[in-house]
């Protein structure tokens, strides 16, 4: 199945389903699971510029990498264009 007709599809995996239906759900009492990334130098520094610009757009302090990373996995798991993006990307890098 190609990327567009993958993002097109009305019935993703039912795993993802369920995922999808728990993100709107709080997560009381558990636990949070830590990921890392490792970064070069200029995309984290180009990271922190782009937080720095956006906590400023929003009149905020700061803006972490976790919310930005939090915010990113979000959309990631429910829009499923960009989800193709995503896979696009990745597929391209190997």
């Amino acid at each position: 199945m190609n990327d567009d007709a993958w993002a097109a599809s009305d019935t993703p995996t039912e795993r993802l389903t369920n995922i999808r239906q728990k993100l709107d759900q709080r997560a009381r009492g558990q636990r949070t699971t830590r990921r890392t990334v490792d970064l070069s130098p200029a995309r984290h520094r180009a990271l922190d510029i782009w937080q720095r610009e956006v906590a400023d757009r929003l009149g905020l302090a700061r803006v972490t990498g976790q919310e930005v990373l939090i915010a990113l996995i979000d959309q990631l798991l429910t829009d499923p264009k960009l989800s193709a993006q995503v896979m696009r990307s990745i597929q391209a890098r190997r």
